[in-house]
């Protein structure tokens, strides 16, 4: 059992105190539910919850308070508590006459959610949205109860960081330990017969699972999620899909949901890119939002209930075009999977800086995507975002929980033309996030990691030094199909080309492929990967499930 204190649940009512407090009683055996009239005493025990070293998971408000408007009571104890979640709960007298009032600030960011209070017990609904929160704070601001993973690293290895991200994204609790520290030495000498006296670092152990020495994220991925030996995929499957994000999870669903055999290939986390994102706020049916993380986790389970199988921690190096009926064939170091269709997934990755000082710095104040696992290290630091995307968006929002200050670079004068207005309100309204524009990166330097970013105007090529102890860079995107032979077609950029989007003089009888096939036949692309996507995870989602027909066609036998 852990012997830190319970996180603290903090109610604000005056009136319907007794009625919010009835509503979070279920929650009074692992959390310290305190109650307090006034956003006065809430900030007293706020600053003593800050000062003894506690946590603050959540702060749960009344519509009306006696001296304070809910939304500038957030904005208070937001400087006190930026890691909390914040939510209206609304006593049933108050719900509907205070929402119009109130439900708009939601927009900026202001608080999390506007829920009813409890009429009586077990409301789910409202318990539903208070666990969603709590999981969403547990997961992003606290660190872990119960640790399932060790890494053991001394110093900053080029690897870690890597290793780290994979395991958020998977969503399995982790610490990292000095080799020299107590834990360190109990989990070498555990597992000295496994790695030796003097192992190579990172090195990564969980229950049930083989060590894993000079850890990178794809060989934690082969030994956790697959086989390090290699793939084993016997005869032929009828889809294979390359890619574990958005697009290729809801390929594999639908397909494996009409009951075709389903094999999806991923190099590292389930997820894609939008497994990075901390919070994605405008995904159809998540009112409060939802992390990449659980998204893509709820998605795998998901294909995995209908039968897909997952084959991870090997990336694709080749595809064999089948001909005259031939099946398919898909190649990695590990082996080779024969399938009669392919759903190329692979989604897009960020773009590199190319400055060569910070690039050397990878890993080391410097990470490439949103890097959930390194925005608690962020704490009170001076933090640069660079990238114009709904993720840069994202990624500055959920930095802003624990860096001084968040500064969003972008080579545009504008966010307006790459980023969704939801996220550039909630930027504008966020005081620790800043933005400057016609701005790029032009160098950087530190002894041991990241000190400084040199930044360059576009429009008059000044430059300027700044300390920063954090550099994350979202820089539009590059595909992944270099895998892919030269039958299938690509633009200039290398997107693949699908529908009418392919040259005429590619098409087959004077006909375009269908919308989302290749100009291989038995080949699809779904997803960020596909030449004129939308570049948005329910788009994507959308094109996998939209792709499973035309798979289904392919597949059927030919009429007499």
């Amino acid at each position: 059992m852990s012997t830190t204190p319970p996180p603290v649940l903090l109610l604000v009512a005056d009136q319907h105190l007794g009625d919010l407090r009835a509503g979070f009683a279920r929650y009074t055996g692992e959390y310290d539910v305190r109650a307090v009239r006034s956003l006065e005493e809430a900030e007293r025990v706020v600053a003593g919850i800050r000062d003894d070293g506690g946590a603050l998971a959540l702060v749960a408000t009344d519509a009306v308070l006696p001296d304070a408007d809910p939304v500038a009571a957030f904005a208070r104890l937001r400087s006190l508590a930026p890691h909390a979640r914040r939510v209206v709960a609304a006593h049933w007298e108050l719900f509907l006459a205070e929402a119009e009032r109130l439900r708009p600030a939601m927009a900026k960011g202001k608080y999390d959610a506007y829920l009813l209070m409890p009429r009586g017990i077990r409301d789910e609904e409202f318990h539903q949205a208070i666990t969603e929160l709590l999981s969403d704070w547990a997961s992003t601001a606290a660190g872990p109860e119960v640790v399932s993973v060790k890494i053991l690293c001394d110093g900053l290895h080029p690897d870690l960081h890597g290793v780290r991200d994979f395991l958020d994204r998977m969503g399995m609790p982790y610490r990292v330990y000095d080799p020299e520290s107590e834990v360190g030495l109990a989990v070498r000498q555990a597992h000295a017969a496994e790695v030796g006296e003097d192992p190579a670092y990172p090195l990564v152990v969980a229950m049930n699972r083989p060590a894993v020495q000079a850890a990178t994220a794809q060989k934690v991925a082969a030994t956790f999620y697959g086989s390090a030996e290699g793939v084993d995929v016997p005869g032929t499957v009828d889809v294979c899909v390359v890619g574990g994000g958005p697009s290729g999870l809801a390929a594999a669903v639908y397909a494996a949901s009409e009951g075709l055999s389903v094999v999806v290939l991923e190099a590292e986390a389930i997820g894609g890119q939008a497994g990075t994102s901390s919070m994605i706020r405008n995904y159809l049916g998540f009112p409060r939002g939802i992390s990449g993380m659980r998204l893509a986790q709820r998605a795998r389970n998901q294909a995995l209930r209908f039968g897909t199988r997952f084959v991870t921690g090997w990336r694709v190096e080749g595809m064999e075009p089948g001909e005259d009926g031939a099946p398919h064939v898909l190649r990695t170091a590990g082996g080779h999977v024969s399938a009669r269709s392919v759903v190329v997934a692979t989604g897009v990755a960020y773009r590199k800086l190319r400055v060569d000082p910070v690039e050397q710095l990878v890993g080391r104040g410097v990470f490439y995507g949103a890097a959930m696992s390194a925005a608690r290290e962020m704490e009170g630091a001076d933090v640069y975002v660079v990238g114009g995307g709904n993720s840069a968006g994202q990624a500055a929002v959920h930095l802003a929980r624990f860096a001084r200050s968040v500064t969003i670079l972008v080579r545009r004068p504008a966010l307006t033309e790459t980023m969704s207005q939801y996220l550039i309100t909630e930027i504008d309204y966020h005081e620790r996030i800043a933005v400057r524009t016609c701005t790029e990166v032009t160098d950087g330097g530190g002894d041991a990691r990241l000190e400084w970013p040199e930044l360059t105007c576009t429009t008059d090529g000044s430059t300027e030094r700044v300390p920063a102890q954090g550099l994350f860079l979202l820089l539009g995107a590059e595909p992944h199909c270099d895998w892919l032979p030269a039958q299938v077609a690509r633009d200039e950029r290398g997107f693949v080309l699908t529908g009418r989007d392919v040259p005429r003089e590619r098409w087959t009888d004077g006909l375009p492929p269908e919308n989302l096939a290749t100009t291989v036949p038995g080949v699809f692309a779904a997803g960020d990967v596909r030449a004129g996507s939308m570049k948005r995870v329910a788009s994507a989602s959308g094109e996998g499930a939209s792709v499973v027909p035309l798979v289904h066609a392919w597949l059927a036998p030919e009429p007499e």
